[in-house]
């Protein structure tokens, strides 16, 4: 099925448990337009009322994953007379509503990446929960190039890589070959070039055949954990892996194992 705000801009494919969402714009690179944005954030919506889906691939096509904002679209309201700052700060904010509706899917959510990520298309990879890389994929944040700092790609940056690999893509502004961007902590795993999407299934239905409420639960107490102070974050985990025990999917899956017997999960 397509889910989409404009003519095919993404696409949905569901089976399996899986969701696989494609960026499908490539004539223009695939920017994060407005209408693209808009697709996103109404899909991803959908995704996390769906209780069918247990995980979710973002692919995209041609040759390029994302090559960010759409400039020219940014460019225009230049003319407003507020010189377009009311419209940077709702585009702005548009986006950064999606990173975060990634980050609250219950759903973990891999991004395949072949090809060129810039911008807030590397954004986009830094904030899915996983990302597989083709081994010719390219990772950059060029902001520095055009005047432009790439302070809200920064957020997810700071958030996955080490400081200074993070103030290194963000300074310089050089493209970061996949190899250098596993090695940073950007992508996972890099595979053969045009594989990227067959591996990131691979995970999807790996992470699809676990009990999807502690898959749910996990990912939320990561996210939340991280936030946090060392005595804040301990606290916190151990109240979720209390209600986790008490849950009908622990159980079964203890009992499972004790018995040396495959988990029938309920997802609850």
């Amino acid at each position: 099925m397509n889910a989409h705000a404009g003519p095919q801009l993404l696409l949905r494919e569901d089976a399996d448990g899986i969701a696989t969402l494609t960026l499908n714009r490539p004539e223009a690179r695939n920017p994060l337009s407005e209408a693209m944005l808009a697709a996103l954030s109404e899909t991803l919506a959908a995704i996390a009322a769906d209780r069918s889906v247990r995980a979710v691939v973002l692919a995209a096509a041609g040759p390029v994953f994302s090559a960010g904002h759409d400039l020219k679209e940014m460019s225009a309201r230049r003319a407003d007379a507020d010189r377009g700052r009311a419209y940077f700060a709702e585009i702005l904010g548009r986006c950064s509503g999606v990173m975060q509706q990634i980050i609250a899917l219950p759903q973990p959510m891999i991004a395949a990446v072949e090809g060129t990520a810039t911008a807030a298309g590397c954004q986009l990879v830094a904030t899915c929960d996983l990302a597989v890389a083709g081994e010719g994929a390219r990772f950059c944040t060029p902001g520095v190039h055009i005047g432009l700092f790439c302070s809200t790609p920064m957020v997810a940056l700071s958030r996955n890589l080490s400081a200074k690999h993070a103030m290194e893509m963000l300074l310089l502004g050089e493209m970061v070959p996949a190899q250098e961007a596993a090695r940073m902590g950007l992508v996972n795993r890099v595979v053969p070039a045009g594989e990227a999407l067959t591996e990131a299934k691979r995970l999807a239905a790996v992470i699809a055949s676990k009990s999807a409420a502690t898959v749910k639960v996990g990912k939320r107490a990561f996210y939340e954990q991280r936030e946090m102070g060392l005595k804040a974050a301990y606290d916190h985990a151990s109240a979720v892996m209390v209600e986790n025990m008490l849950a009908r999917d622990a159980q079964e899956g203890i009992g499972a194992f004790m018995e040396k017997r495959q988990p029938d999960w309920r997802h609850s």
